[in-house]
């Protein structure tokens, strides 16, 4: 009665045996290291019309070993498709389209790089090599290839402008563009690589030239900061585009720049407080304010005169006096409720002494605060009287946000003069 227990242990057992036997005689050390190597088709035309454009390449390891996949021109020129890859025994399947590593040849005009390419058309002597330190064994057939595009996906006039970037919105080389003319149709990336080596991508700009088509296309990276985002650390970035058509064909292109001053720009009127010496003004006197300004950012803010301590009269602006709005300039804007224009009479957030020249501008740094003062000459009295006369922090063709906009007003009466 216990003869079928024992006779179902012995046939496991013995079945054990032969497929440990088996696996022995196929990866037993004196065996050969690289036992087959096949391409599945000799003829490819690698052209993207999906007619013969691969082949399936398989090969079978016993042991561990290095594997290198390259083809031997008539000439004994080598060409690399797979170089000293490390791969575990057994059978291994792979597609090969004709693409190797980039090369160089006599005829080429090329601008950048080329990282892949397919090989030119003609016979070829495949080989598969396979080494593990001790042995090294190869496989050969042959591959012909024809009606191979092989015209590269070049990009020409490649450019990076400015090469020094101050993303910070002062309206000076907040952003860069990257120009580029392709030459064939390929899909295009440009992007940045930041010091821990990730790529930081850049958005192409809508143009004339549809994207991945032949002609010239414009990128452009504002570093984050319109949308709030800090861009990345001040530093030098290498700037590179690559380039990879249908088959495969890859070209790649590189420059640099530099980012400086990078940030988002904050500020504000500390306490959202404005002083006004009187709330009750004789037609012909002035209205005086006093209040100041924090950079509370990261990054230096630009701005343009007058200094604190101007005085404008009632009828005038910043810009009759030559001060015109700058885009990306900051300054202190003084309004009222009949005011024409918005922040009529404006100031820079400083004087030089208190402010850091940068090139041939003035910026009020991180950190560091600055007390502006003014004067306005009430000369008309206006037909609603009395009126609300407020202060601003405004961020020229930018933006005004809505803390440092009609700040603290103050009811003020004129008085007609006798």
């Amino acid at each position: 009665m216990q003869l079928y227990p024992l006779r179902t242990t012995l046939v496991a057992t013995l079945t054990t045996v032969c497929l440990l036997f088996v696996a022995w005689l196929f990866l037993k050390p004196g065996d050969a290291l690289l036992r087959d190597a096949n391409f599945e088709y000799e003829v490819i035309s690698p052209n993207a019309d999906n007619i013969y454009d691969v082949t399936k390449v398989t090969y079978t390891l016993a042991q561990p070993a290095n594997v290198s996949i390259f083809f031997l021109d008539n000439d004994g020129r080598r060409y690399d498709f797979r170089r000293n890859k490390p791969r575990q025994s057994g059978e291994h399947n792979l597609l090969f389209s004709g693409i190797v590593n980039g090369f160089e040849m006599p005829s080429d005009s090329i601008e950048g790089k080329i990282v892949s390419r397919i090989l030119p058309n003609g016979d070829y002597q495949w080989v598969v090599e396979a080494n593990n330190q001790k042995t090294r064994e190869r496989k050969t057939g042959s591959l012909t290839i024809k009606l191979a595009d092989d015209t590269l996906p070049d990009m020409r006039g490649f450019s990076v402008s400015p090469v020094l970037f101050t993303p910070n919105r002062d309206g000076i080389s907040d952003r860069i563009w990257i120009n580029l003319f392709l030459t064939k149709e390929a899909h295009v990336d440009v992007f940045m690589i930041d010091h821990n080596g990730n790529q930081l991508p850049i958005a192409e700009r809508a143009g004339n030239t549809l994207k991945d088509q032949p002609g010239m296309h414009t990128f452009e990276y504002e570093g984050g900061v319109d949308l709030g985002v800090s861009p990345p650390p001040d530093g030098i970035y290498k700037v590179i585009a690559n380039s990879l058509d249908a088959i495969g064909q890859k070209v790649t292109v590189e420059g640099h720049l530099e980012i400086k001053h990078g940030g988002v720009p904050r500020a504000d009127i500390v306490n959202a407080d404005v002083e006004f010496e009187d709330t009750t003004i004789v037609q012909g006197d002035k209205i005086v304010f006093t209040l100041t300004v924090e950079n509370y950012g990261a990054s230096p803010i630009r701005t343009s005169g007058p200094e604190p301590g101007f005085h404008y009269t009632q009828n005038e602006n910043s810009n009759t006096h030559g001060w015109y709005e700058e885009s990306g300039a900051w300054r202190i804007g003084i309004d009222c409720d009949t005011c024409i224009r918005d922040y009529p009479w404006r100031w820079a957030l400083g004087k030089r002494h208190e402010l850091t020249r940068i090139e041939e501008h003035w910026y009020l740094m991180p950190g560091e605060r600055a007390t502006i003062t003014g004067a306005i000459t009430i000369t008309d009295v206006p037909a609603r009287n009395p009126l609300y006369f407020w202060a601003g922090l405004i961020h020229e063709d930018v933006e005004i946000s809505n803390v440092n906009n009609r700040v603290d007003p103050h009811f003020i009466t004129i008085v007609p003069k006798r």
